[in-house]
């Protein structure tokens, strides 16, 4: 998939916006999906942080089933493709169809000895599941990559994965922009997405990424669960203004 082609697929000029939801119980996800809808946003993530992802996937079928025309990804915490990729066929086998899968590791090796990245991808096309994958590199929590080999662990994505998708070093924390200038040109057209620090007074600094996947940014404030919807307004906002030129 290329930039162009991941702006096309979601109508979007500027960064697409993807609310990641923390998921507690069908009730208060579907609340945050409407706000979601509510703002315009192009879809979401829901990531189980609170518990095991089989009591997450009820959840996941609730919500597909009240908002099927929904862009819905889904984040299995600490589960690689290997092992969510059946779990997603199983899903669409069932009529629950998920947009896109979201793993914190792609377990990517920057010196390309990619053996674990080369199964997933093994199991990603056995599997049958033809979602996008939004795959964790150089992602926060996961092992550490010394920053001189950002690009190179960056230009190794490419090969096995949709999204390539990185963070800064904790929830909540801004990426550092060398960081980010680092990826951006090591993937050239390959679409990037930045899953954490992101918030409506940052975002024109992070032009050059193609995907806000943002939770804390525009949460209410000290809550980790809830949408703020002024807060997801002005993310939306500080979107378009980077895909018209406006930012600052």
């Amino acid at each position: 998939m290329t930039r162009d082609e991941f702006h096309k697929h979601f109508k979007s000029v500027g960064p697409v916006v993807l609310p990641v939801i923390h998921v507690l119980d069908t009730p208060r996800t579907l609340r945050n999906v409407r706000e979601v809808i509510a703002a315009g946003a192009a879809g979401c993530f829901l990531i189980n942080h609170d518990f095991e992802p089989e009591r997450f996937l009820p959840i996941i079928r609730d919500v597909r089933a009240r908002f099927p025309g929904l862009w819905m990804g889904v984040n299995f915490l600490g589960v690689t493709g290997r092992d969510a990729f059946p779990i997603l066929s199983g899903l669409q086998q069932k009529g629950c169809v998920i947009d896109a899968y979201w793993a914190d590791d792609a377990r990517i090796d920057e010196h390309g000895e990619n053996a674990e990245a080369r199964e997933i991808g093994r199991v990603y096309e056995s599997a049958g599941w033809r979602g996008m994958y939004f795959g964790g590199t150089c992602f926060k929590k996961q092992r550490e990559v010394a920053p001189e080999h950002y690009g190179d662990a960056a230009r190794e994505a490419c090969a096995f994965m949709d999204v390539v998708t990185t963070s800064g070093v904790a929830t909540g924390q801004e990426a550092d922009l060398s960081k980010i200038r680092t990826f951006r040109q090591a993937i050239g057209h390959v679409p990037l997405a930045l899953a954490s620090g992101i918030t409506p007074d940052n975002a024109r600094a992070y032009r050059d990424v193609d995907c806000f996947m943002v939770a804390t940014g525009i949460n209410a404030e000290g809550n980790f669960y809830d949408i703020e919807p002024d807060r997801l307004a002005a993310l939306m906002a500080a979107s378009r203004e980077i895909g018209t030129g406006d930012a600052a």
